[in-house]
């Protein structure tokens, strides 16, 4: 981390969590120099699901939730921003306080609860980019106090298709009660079938990718890459923020009820990661996020089975240039082991993640 990265990160530590998260937006809004310009290297590019990435990392669903400054998160060197998670209603999401550091662990608990703008105007700010180059996702959600959880997922496919270069369905925050039980076969099933429904209703029809919590047994990725392959979803993110609380340092606020992103997720979320590879197969998109904060975190999820990689706590801890640093560390490293392509990593360790336990 930079002089300079280290000075903004003590002034953003003195202010609530939730407050240097605004802050940060405004700055990216406002289009302060806050990292390095992007790099590029043909060896890191992706072709996945009918989209050209630039590079395999992207920026994880949370931190933009009102797509307020997906262009600005591309320029600090991103292969794809992903926007949400947005609810067709606007919401405040639950009491504060509602995020906590852990920073012995470069760790962070949040019980948002899907607080955002809604879908209008999330929609007004993504049709005023519309043309503009750069891979931006959806992440679409339900209301708490929605009648019709799976209609939500149906509205928030036909809003934002015609944006999206692709859509991913939430069912696994653990901060809207009763939202990880759509992960269950029966649920699932069905919500699947309506989300792609909705999907060939559209105007345009992007990739949709389903993201699942990491907390889950192995009978449960079963069902779900089942149900994936069954209703033919183009992708999987794993994963979510975790209820565990293994081996925190953070003791004053370990307890503190949410989903711990961070650190402690990686070797979690790598696993499950792996596995659910291992039930889908070489040819179905999978997303790798869950502590991934340097070059090799990222490397080892592409390893572990991933094809694409995403952020967000770790940019907390190590500021705003990581992304830059991190792309830049997979170039030396193909440059170094002389590939072709960071693809050709993909898969070399993921029996090692696969037999592991949780």
């Amino acid at each position: 981390m930079s002089l300079l990265d280290r000075i903004g990160q003590k002034l953003l530590f003195t202010l609530d969590p939730e407050a240097a998260h605004g802050l940060s937006i405004t700055a990216l809004r406002c289009g302060l120099p806050v990292g390095r310009r992007p790099v590029r290297d043909d060896r890191l590019k992706v072709s996945l699901c009918g989209i050209d990435f630039p590079n395999p990392l992207g920026m994880a669903a949370g931190y933009d939730k009102n797509a307020e400054v997906p262009d600005a998160l591309l320029g600090l060197g991103f292969g794809f921003a992903e926007v949400g998670t947005i609810t067709p209603l606007p919401q405040a999401g639950n009491p504060k306080p509602r995020i906590f550091r852990l920073t012995a662990d470069e760790a962070v608990i949040n019980r948002l609860g899907f607080n955002n703008e809604g879908h209008e105007a999330a929609e007004r700010r993504l049709a005023a980019r519309r043309g503009r180059a750069g891979i931006v996702g959806v992440n679409i959600g339900a209301n708490k106090d929605s009648a019709d959880r799976i209609n939500d997922y149906e509205r928030g496919v036909v809003r934002f298709a015609p944006y999206a270069s692709y859509l991913t369905v939430n069912i696994s925050s653990p901060n809207t009660p009763g939202l990880r039980n759509m992960q269950a076969r029966e649920q699932l099933g069905e919500l699947l079938s309506r989300v792609i429904a909705a999907r060939s209703a559209a105007t345009a029809r992007p990739p949709v990718f389903l993201k699942i919590a990491p907390d889950l047994v192995e009978a449960e990725l079963e069902d779900i890459a089942a149900e994936v392959t069954e209703k033919q979803i183009d992708g999987v993110i794993v994963s979510n923020t975790t209820i565990s609380r293994l081996s925190l340092r953070s003791v004053a606020v370990a307890g503190e009820t949410g989903g711990l992103s961070g650190k402690p997720l990686f070797e979690r979320s790598t696993i499950v990661l792996a596995r659910m590879r291992k039930l889908l197969g070489p040819d179905r998109a999978i997303i790798g996020v869950g502590g991934v904060a340097s070059a090799e975190n990222a490397l080892e999820k592409i390893r572990a089975g991933a094809d694409l990689v995403q952020l967000y706590t770790g940019m907390i801890y190590a500021g705003p240039a990581l992304p830059g640093r991190i792309v830049s560390g997979m170039i030396r490293f193909v440059e170094k082991e002389r590939l072709k392509s960071v693809r050709d990593l993909r898969d070399s360790r993921l029996d090692f993640w696969a037999s592991k336990r949780l």
